[in-house]
């Protein structure tokens, strides 16, 4: 560049030879926060994932369930026409967590932090599959039976709705949360 300050033909020449091809950006809109490109939340690097303490209690005696059985359960005042909807699978799912191979301590993290992270992008209805436990060795489905109990503890949890066939059947749940931060 000149001493004079001005940009000179041989500073521009330089600039767009360092630089290369561009091309025009037709707006400069950018998309509203609610429509999202993907239907998963994103993951975070280990370092960046919050450290969330949950309280569930394993002991919090939800009853044991069979690997076929059908779970439900809401919180009162919930309208019948949503959990309809949720029962049938007709809510838009907005994020989805697969717990296959999870060990119960890593589901039990994984649900935690998939659920604030979806509370954090006002995501109200997700799909999580928790497999039907035929890896549990004979006995009851180690991860359904947890997460049962799990999210009928957590504040968040409305409503859940084993899924339909066509989502998982008795090995996922449709989860409502609650709405607002």
């Amino acid at each position: 560049m000149a001493k004079s300050g001005k940009i000179t033909t041989d500073d521009i020449e330089l600039f767009r030879r360092s630089v290369g091809p561009v091309r025009k950006i037709h707006h400069d809109k950018i998309a509203p926060a609610g429509s999202s490109q993907t239907s998963r939340p994103r993951r975070r690097a280990a370092a960046d994932e919050p450290r969330l303490t949950d309280a569930f209690s394993d002991g919090f005696d939800s009853g044991v369930v069979t690997s076929d059985e059908a779970l439900f359960f809401t919180r009162p005042g919930l309208q019948q026409r949503q959990l309809q909807r949720l029962k049938r699978g007709q809510l838009a799912i907005g994020a989805e967590l697969d717990m296959h191979g999870m060990t119960a301590a890593m589901a039990r993290s994984a649900v935690v932090n998939f659920i604030a992270l979806c509370r954090e992008q006002h995501i109200r209805c997700v799909r999580i599959i928790h497999g039907k436990g035929y890896g549990s060795g004979g006995s009851a489905p180690v991860l359904k039976n947890r997460i049962n109990s799990w999210l009928r503890q957590h504040h968040d949890v409305l409503a859940f709705s084993s899924a339909q066939a066509r989502d998982g059947g008795s090995g996922a749940l449709y989860v409502l949360l609650r709405s607002g931060h």
